[in-house]
This record gives C-alpha cells, sequence and structure tokens, in this order.
C-alpha cells in the first residue's frame, strides 16, 4: 500500500518541529559538551551496568566502529571504564567511572528540568493527551512482542473519549451519520448524571497504555441490568478485548444481584453479534428501522443470570 506525499511531509514536519524543540540542533546537548549520540551511550551505560560495546551497538543501531571510537574518547575522558568479566577475560563490559556517573547525573538533571518545564506549561488535560499521543507513537512504530492490556473503571475524560471514538469508527466503518454519536452522548451522559455504583459501571480496556475499548452496565429496573456502548479499536481487535469486556459485564451484573441482563444492538455489527453469542445471549426481536442514516435491523438479546 503506498503512503501519500503529505502523509510523509506530514512526518518529515513534525520532526524539524521537534528537535527544535527539544534542543537537538545545538551544538551541544542541553548546554552540555556531549552530542545527543554521547548522552544516549552514557543514559544505557549508567541504567545497564557491565553492558558490553557488542550489545550496545546492536540495541542502539549503532555502527560498532563509530560506537568503539566514541567509546575510546570517553576513556581518555575518564568517564568511562572497561573492566575484564569475571566469567571470561576475553569479554570487557563498560561501567561509568566516578566522574562519568557525575557527568550523567548532571546531563540527566538537565533533561528532566528541560521535559519539566516542557510539560509544566500544559494543563494537566493536555499533559495527558501529549503523553498518550506519545506512547501511542510508540507502540505503532515499535509494537512491544506482546500486549499488554488492562480493564480499569472510567476515569475523568474517559466519557468524552467513549462518545468521540463512538462517533468516529461508526461514521468510518458504517456510514452512521451524527446522530448515533448524539445517541452515545445521551447514553453516556445519562450514565455520569445518575451513576450508582453499586448497580452499574463502566469498564474501559488499555493496551499498553492506551484506552482501545470499553462497555458498561446500566441499571434498566430493580432486575434487570443493560449492556451498553461495547467498543473496541481496529487496532486491538483479536486480542479478545470484546470477550473480556462482555464477561466482566456478566459477572457484576450477577453480584449486583440482576436476574436478566439485555443488550440492544443492529444485526451490521456482526463481529458483537457473535460475542454475545458466545456469551450466552439469545436473540428474542429484532424489527426493521431507519436510523443513522441508513435502513437497519435492530435486535435485542437477552441473558437469563
Amino acid at each position: 500500500m503506498g503512503v501519500s506525499v503529505k502523509k510523509i511531509q506530514l512526518v518529515r514536519r513534525f520532526n524539524r518541529f521537534y528537535t527544535k524543540r527539544i534542543g537537538l540542533l545545538q551544538e551541544g546537548l542541553l548546554d552540555t559538551p556531549f552530542s545527543l549520540t554521547q548522552a544516549r551511550v552514557l543514559f544505557e551505560i549508567a541504567h545497564t551496568p557491565a553492558t558490553r560495546s557488542a550489545t550496545l551497538a546492536a540495541d542502539l543501531g549503532l555502527d560498532p566502529g563509530y560506537l568503539s571510537r566514541l567509546l575510546e574518547s570517553f576513556e581518555r575522558r575518564k568517564l568511562v571504564s572497561r573492566s575484564p568479566s569475571d566469567k571470561d577475560r576475553r569479554v570487557r563490559h563498560l561501567t561509568l567511572t566516578e566522574k562519568g556517573r557525575a557527568e550523567f547525573a548532571s546531563l540527566d538533571g538537565r533533561s528532566r528540568a528541560k521535559i519539566g518545564e516542557m510539560l509544566a506549561s500544559l494543563k494537566p488535560a493536555q499533559q495527558q493527551r501529549l503523553t498518550g499521543s506519545m506512547t501511542a507513537i510508540q507502540n505503532l512504530l515499535d509494537p512491544p512482542a506482546e500486549a499488554s492490556i488492562f480493564l480499569r473503571a472510567h476515569r475523568p475524560g474517559d466519557i468524552g473519549w467513549v462518545i468521540e471514538r463512538h462517533g468516529e469508527l461508526y461514521a468510518r466503518e458504517y456510514g452512521w451519520d451524527s446522530t448515533f454519536e448524539g445517541l452515545v452522548a445521551t447514553i453516556a451522559g445519562k450514565f455520569l448524571t445518575d451513576f450508582d455504583s453499586r448497580k452499574e459501571h463502566c469498564w474501559i480496556a488499555e493496551m499498553n497504555g492506551e484506552r482501545v475499548g470499553c462497555v458498561f452496565l446500566v441499571r434498566a429496573s430493580a432486575t434487570v441490568a443493560k449492556l451498553r456502548l461495547l467498543l473496541v479499536e481496529p487496532a486491538a481487535r483479536g486480542h479478545s478485548i470484546g470477550t473480556r469486556l462482555v464477561e466482566e459485564c456478566i459477572a457484576f451484573a450477577r453480584q449486583a444481584g440482576y436476574r436478566k441482563l439485555t443488550l440492544w444492538t443492529n444485526s451490521v455489527l456482526r463481529a458483537a453479534r457473535r460475542i454475545y453469542e458466545r456469551a450466552g445471549f439469545c436473540l428474542v426481536k429484532e424489527g426493521r428501522h431507519h436510523s443513522f442514516g441508513h435502513d437497519l435491523v435492530d435486535q435485542v438479546w437477552e441473558l437469563k443470570l
């Protein structure tokens, strides 16, 4: 699949902006005599005691010859020392000297202060958005070998995300218009306004620290609960997140004393329907309607608890 020139230009523009913003264009990083590469090598040695130059070159993607010359300059400046391994005298490990540790501590402190200053200029919600976006970039370009999935209760800001993602995803995947986003906003707003923690709950699914899914359980009557607003981001599908969210709803409903769990969906949402069927829900009613700009078939599913 080709990549548009516009997207390439956007990435290059961001790279130019960010390298300038964090001071990488200066002769010395953070007003020190160290370049970015030198600072990174010091960081790795400080945080990985007794590492080897070959390991360091592989981890950082550096040419071994270039790294060797850099390390020799550090040794001449008495920042780094090499010591033979206890197990194999031919292997030499890298460690920071006392002077090297002092230089690194100063460099690390300057870096922390610079980033702290940048974040302090933003409101807490903006800080969260910035760091979340950075995590998203890292996970997209260098996906973790194994996804870390975590389900938690909702926090401030989550409900706005639920509304936004429903509106965007259903418009993109099914062509639904903004009336659907309005419906989601009504349901989510009522949940916040009337929230009863003993009888209702919202689960937010996170994968590698990012929000990727949600589901709500709300009270319909003293004996009946409703499962609502199940969503899983496209990039997170295939990890059984939807199944886990539905299972949490069922377990909570039973614990809260409900006798029946019901949900409303549309036949076009096939992946969600398969999750409901596997969980034991039964289709009890369906009918044609025109909503969200389309002719649809809505369905009511029930699960006896």
